[in-house]
C-alpha cells in the first residue's frame, strides 16, 4: 500500500514542473519527457540519458529543419472498401527513396486504416470537437456525483486518454502496441538523420460521409 502511494506521489510530482523543465532542456515532447522521468523515478539527468539512448532527443533537435521532399503513399484494405492516403515529408529526395522511409509510410497508412485517427497531433485537433468532449466528460463526472473540486482533474485525465485514442502520433502502433506512432517516427528520424514530418492523411470508408 505504501509503495503504491509513493509511486503515485512521484507521478504527481513529475506531471508538472519536472516535465516542463526536461522539455526545456531536451526539446522533446511532453509525453516522452513524462515517460522518461517516470522510468527514471524523477531523476532528470537519468531521464535525459534515457531519451538520448532511444534517439528521441536527437530526433527532436531535427524537427525545426525544413522538410519539403517525401512521398504520398496509399493503402487499400482487402475488399476495396477502406483506403488511406498519407503525405510524409523528408528534407531530401534521397531519404524519401530509401527502403526504411517507404516502409514507414506504408506501415503508417496501414495503421491509420486500422486505428482511425482524426488528426496527426493534439495541436491539429479541432478545438470545437475538443470542447465538446470536455463538456461531455464534465457532465458525466457531475452526474456520477463527483465533487466539484476533483471534476477538472477527472476531465483532464479523460482528455489525455482521448488524445491517445484519436491523435495519430499518440496512438499505440498497431504492429507493436508497446510503442506509440511517435516512437516509431522518432526511430526513423534518428536512423535517417533528417527531419521527417507526417504532414496529413485522409481515410476513406466506402459510403461514409467525408
Amino acid at each position: 500500500m505504501g509503495g503504491r502511494h509513493l509511486r503515485e506521489n512521484v507521478t504527481m510530482a513529475i506531471s508538472a514542473k519536472d516535465v516542463q523543465e526536461l522539455r526545456a532542456k531536451t526539446n522533446v515532447g511532453m509525453m516522452d519527457c513524462k515517460r522518461a522521468l517516470t522510468e527514471a523515478d524523477g531523476d532528470a539527468e537519468k531521464a535525459i540519458e534515457i531519451l538520448r539512448t532511444r534517439g528521441i532527443a536527437k530526433a527532436e533537435d531535427r524537427m525545426g529543419r525544413t522538410a519539403k521532399e517525401g512521398l504520398v503513399s496509399t493503402y487499400i484494405h482487402t475488399g476495396n472498401k477502406l483506403g488511406v492516403m498519407i503525405e510524409v515529408n523528408s528534407e531530401t529526395d534521397f531519404v524519401a527513396r530509401t527502403d526504411e522511409f517507404q516502409a514507414f509510410t506504408r506501415d503508417l497508412a496501414m495503421h491509420i486504416a486500422a486505428s482511425a485517427p482524426i488528426a496527426v497531433s493534439r495541436e491539429d485537433l479541432d478545438q470545437e470537437v475538443l470542447e465538446r468532449e470536455r463538456k461531455i466528460y464534465r457532465e458525466q463526472a457531475l452526474e456520477d456525483g463527483k465533487p466539484e473540486n476533483v471534476v477538472d482533474r477527472i476531465v483532464d485525465g479523460k482528455i489525455e486518454k482521448y488524445y491517445q485514442e484519436v491523435c495519430l502520433l499518440e496512438q499505440p502502433y498497431v504492429k507493436d502496441p508497446d510503442k506509440t506512432v511517435k516512437d516509431l517516427h522518432n526511430e526513423l528520424v534518428a536512423q535517417c538523420g533528417e527531419n521527417v514530418t507526417i504532414r496529413r492523411f485522409v481515410r476513406y470508408v466506402l459510403g461514409e460521409e467525408s
